[in-house]
């Protein structure tokens, strides 16, 4: 009886995740999705924990209790953040799987268990049980390391550079030991109980702890995104082989949809940068590119708030393109407060969307429906480019490299054929700018240098703030 309320809690708790995930695909449903899942893994959870031979029920208690003292205060983290709070809890997913896999291998060849006989062991750890121990132990530890480091760097934490770093044979040699922990690996599968497999398995989780490390170090700050994504679809994988180790069905299924959506996800980013894989992986994207010496010096035109807030009043339509720099600043209420002012002036204010601005997928348009800004208003970048020669002043928010034409012209540039918000094409251009430092690409930005182009210097929160109160206390009439 209890077995077939487990089998039935399982199918249950699988469609709860389905339905989580086609929920998730539009802001009205989000919320609904969020809901599913996490009725889903309560559901899964509690169909696990009342079966017969679980028998510890202290240890799971205080593992819960534990978890919860980690993850309610990672819950409150700001929106800015949530990347390195999502990539946290891939590191932590993953570390799971591997000590999983390492205490399931482990625990038929220990002294003392009652599993010293050879037979006995062979007999568990047959090949195609190996195989996936080998596995989950290395997607979950190359996960766990990897997502560490990617929190690090979205974090901006001192010792882990945002820029890529690179050496000489990097690429080899980082390929040779994943390569190096897949044989040994290899070797295991065919001898699992040998005097020496231990060790064997030690040194393969080792190398796949290493190889996370050095995966990400040649991965600059603005591929994290997609970075977090895949290693999202790592962790989903270790899941599906830890299924199979431990044969739980909703592991399996669960894993397939974790693995297949943070593929798809990172898909859907790759194209949206008009970037590969390899080189999002390998490429070092987002290393700072010098000037040539006696290059030409290019110099920034500036404007005034008050001049900024007089065109913006005399402008029939607005368009707002965010980025980074309006999530880091918290802006987007005052951006809303703009949009308050412009509305009642009767302009028109649409704000245009690039798929990778920020630092995860959907960034920009969690961040203005916080500031409750109409879904309406907000519109994708195919969708407004086609409109941007007819836009009075498109109103740049932090964006950089979402928005520099060297992406249309320059072939030697390292976003040459990324998809761009083309923003260069509306009449006037203001830009909100926290320095002169070159975006995540490491580049220059044309669209800054152009004609008619006005940039605001200073955090996006306060600039806003300032425009607000000059079209406030503005008596002019639109």
């Amino acid at each position: 009886m209890i077995h077939t309320v487990v089998q039935l809690s399982y199918v249950v708790a699988t469609a709860l995740f389905v339905f989580s995930l086609h929920w998730m695909n539009d802001p009205k449903t989000a919320r609904r999705g969020v809901t599913a899942g996490i009725a889903g893994m309560v559901l899964a959870v509690l169909a696990t924990w009342i079966q017969p031979e679980i028998r510890h029920h202290l240890w799971i208690v205080g593992a819960i209790a534990a978890g919860f003292l980690v993850g309610v205060p990672l819950s409150r983290v700001p929106l800015t953040a949530v990347p390195q709070r999502t990539a946290l809890s891939h590191a932590f997913g993953g570390l799971a799987a591997g000590l999983v896999g390492t205490a399931e291998y482990f625990l038929w060849l220990a002294p003392g268990s009652g599993s010293r006989d050879v037979a006995a062991a062979l007999e568990h750890l047959t090949p195609f049980r190996m195989t996936a121990i080998v596995a989950e132990i290395i997607l979950g530890f190359v996960t766990f390391t990897g997502s560490l480091m990617a929190a690090g760097k979205l974090q901006e934490v001192k010792w882990i550079p945002q820029r890529p770093v690179t050496y000489p044979l990097q690429n080899v040699g980082n390929i040779a030991i994943l390569v190096l922990a897949a044989a040994l690996g290899v070797l295991l599968v065919f001898y699992p109980a040998a005097p020496w497999s231990p060790v064997v398995f030690l040194v393969v989780a080792a190398l796949a702890t290493l190889f996370g490390v050095l995966l990400i170090i040649p991965i600059g700050g603005a591929d994290m995104p997609t970075v977090i994504s895949i290693l999202n679809s790592y962790a989903g994988l270790s899941a599906v082989a830890m299924g199979f180790v431990l044969d739980n069905k909703l592991l399996i299924t669960a894993g397939a949809l974790d693995g297949s959506s943070g593929l798809i996800l990172s898909i859907i980013m790759c194209r949206a940068m008009n970037r590969s894989f390899t080189n999002v992986l390998f490429g070092a994207f987002g290393q700072v590119q010098r000037a040539a010496a006696g290059g030409e010096q290019k110099d920034y035109k500036t404007e005034t708030v008050e001049g900024a807030a007089q065109i913006l009043e005399m402008a029939r339509t607005v368009v707002v393109i965010p980025g980074y720099g309006m999530a880091v600043a918290q802006a987007q209420h005052k951006v809303r407060d703009l949009y308050d002012q412009l509305k009642k002036r009767g302009i028109a204010v649409k704000f245009a969307i690039h798929p990778v601005a920020g630092r995860m997928p959907g960034h920009m348009n969690v961040l203005l429906a916080e500031a409750e800004i109409p879904y309406t208003d907000l519109v994708e970048m195919d969708e407004i480019n086609a409109e941007m020669p007819q836009v009075d002043v498109a109103l740049v928010i932090g964006a950089n490299d979402v928005v520099n034409p060297a992406a249309r012209h320059d072939k030697s540039s390292p976003i040459y054929g990324m998809p761009i918000i083309d923003a260069d094409r509306a009449r006037t251009v203001f830009a909100i700018k926290r320095s002169k430092n070159p975006g995540f690409a490491g580049i220059d930005n044309d669209l800054y240098f152009q004609d008619t182009t006005w940039m605001l210097f200073g955090d996006a929160k306060a600039v806003v703030g300032d425009l607000v109160k000059e079209l406030a206390g503005g008596n002019g009439m639109h």
